[in-house]
């Protein structure tokens, strides 16, 4: 990727031609000439030419330069660079699995928290609003990231990036961990890092849920609203983990406060939530099992019909979900015996 050479003194002019050489997410961009690029790297202290990995998902060498020139696009400044580079270097791991994340039918993009002196340099928000508009550096940072995906990695949207749906977090998906007002251990520290350590880290997120409780009091109560909110992410995957993945939280001071006083530590609280969680499913899970054993057999072959129904019921609907097409069940010769099959091996 090149610096750009087209036209930048008429603003309508200058958007077009970036909108039509394909390079922008669909919002306004500061074109990104050799000389703005230059100065963002040399107020950062980077070496254009040194690289930070191999970036799927067409697995090119990705270097400072081409990381400045979407930071430019994107709106950064200069203490805002290095943090884009740290992401995009993390994101190259093979463990972070970029590859997938980035040419995924579903929604999942990268979501990106940042710790330590580097957040405070870059003027991030960390408190108020901190995943909503306002604050140049949360916005322009994530935006720089996706912009690096789409134009270094190849991650275009309908081409390569082949999200069905998407999500705002596309766009931006970035935010500092507020640990001056937070009675917790930071996340980096939790992860071995020093206090005093500026440190990026990347998710593969797949969008939010708020969850709301002004009224509890005490740590399990709140724990059991948490715990209520993980079935709404939309399936339930092997081992009966929420989406087959894992919920990542982000907790309000008020509710940090709460557990605190209430005796809890982070790691307590968190085995707090997840075990009723796990109380949760495996509640489901028995109802299903137990339920034949009370229910007769005629408001069971009705609830089934129900279940089964191609147009409305909710196999079809959760089968979409993966991309299968919805099948007849009770008209299908095949199918309907199969699902007289399953009603029969569950009533039994």
């Amino acid at each position: 990727m090149e610096c750009w050479t087209g036209p930048s003194s008429d603003y309508e002019l200058t958007q077009a031609a970036l909108l039509a050489a394909g390079l922008t997410d669909g919002l306004p961009a500061i074109p990104p000439t050799a000389d703005r690029v230059a100065r963002m790297l040399e107020s950062a202290g980077l070496d254009p030419a040194g690289t930070l990995g191999v970036l799927p998902p067409t697995y090119v060498d990705v270097t400072w330069q081409q990381v400045a020139i979407n930071a430019v696009m994107a709106g950064c400044t200069p203490p805002c660079l290095g943090i884009v580079g740290a992401a995009i270097a993390a994101m190259c791991a093979d463990e972070f699995n970029l590859l997938g994340i980035a040419t995924t039918t579903g929604s999942a993009c990268p979501m990106i928290i940042v710790n330590g002196p580097a957040a405070v340099a870059a003027g991030m928000n960390a408190g108020a609003n901190a995943l909503g508009p306002g604050n140049a550096a949360n916005a322009s940072i994530g935006r720089a990231v996706g912009l690096v995906l789409r134009n270094v990695g190849g991650a275009i949207p309908g081409e390569v990036d082949m999200a069905t749906l998407g999500q705002p977090g596309k766009y931006s998906f970035c935010v500092a961990e507020n640990e001056v007002e937070s009675p917790w251990t930071a996340l980096h520290v939790d992860r071995g890092f020093d206090p005093a350590q500026g440190v990026v880290t990347v998710i593969g997120a797949a969008g939010s849920i708020e969850i709301n409780d002004s009224s509890s009091r005490d740590p399990a109560d709140l724990a059991q609203t948490y715990a209520g909110s993980m079935p709404a992410a939309g399936n339930v995957g092997s081992g009966g983990t929420v989406g087959g993945g894992q919920a990542v939280l982000l907790v309000p001071q008020d509710h940090a406060l709460l557990f605190q006083r209430g005796g809890c530590s982070k790691a307590q609280a968190a085995a707090l939530i997840h075990a009723r969680t796990a109380s949760r499913l495996s509640g489901f899970y028995e109802t299903a099992i137990f339920l034949p054993h009370v229910v007769s057999l005629v408001p069971a072959a009705m609830a089934w019909k129900w279940i089964f129904d191609a147009r409305l019921g909710p196999l079809n609907a959760m089968l979409s979900v993966f991309g299968v097409q919805p099948k007849a069940w009770l008209f299908d010769p095949v199918l309907s015996i199969l699902s007289i099959v399953v009603l029969c091996a569950w009533q039994a």
